[in-house]
């Protein structure tokens, strides 16, 4: 199967699956992305880049280091890891003195 065809056989099952799954239409489906996003699932199953670097055949390391530059969720708990405790997500809590603030305005109008 030539890669075109491969292309040809990937669109139409997205298509087939957009059907019952809406958001798919929206994705962009192509054999690189389909091996791009093989390379995260095995990187984040293995954590071993050496891994993800012979499955992709790539000729150097450093070019399979850009999928761990790529992946977010590892972005966000870097974040997630230098954010101050209280801008972190959680739930607001309004200090009473804004509550108090919100009621006096409220009454005034």
């Amino acid at each position: 199967m030539s890669r075109w065809g491969f292309a040809y056989v990937l669109q139409h099952h997205g298509e087939t699956a957009s059907k019952k799954c809406p958001s798919l239409s929206n994705k962009q489906l192509s054999p690189h992305v389909l091996r791009h996003t093989c390379a995260m699932v095995v990187l984040q199953a293995t954590q071993d880049i050496r891994k993800v670097s012979l499955w992709l055949g790539h000729s150097n390391l450093a070019t399979t280091e850009i999928y761990t530059r790529a992946d977010p969720s590892e972005k966000l708990e870097a974040i997630e890891a230098i954010v101050p405790p209280h801008l972190r997500k959680g739930s607001f809590r309004p200090p009473d003195k804004l509550i108090a603030l919100l009621k006096a305005k409220s009454a005034k109008s």
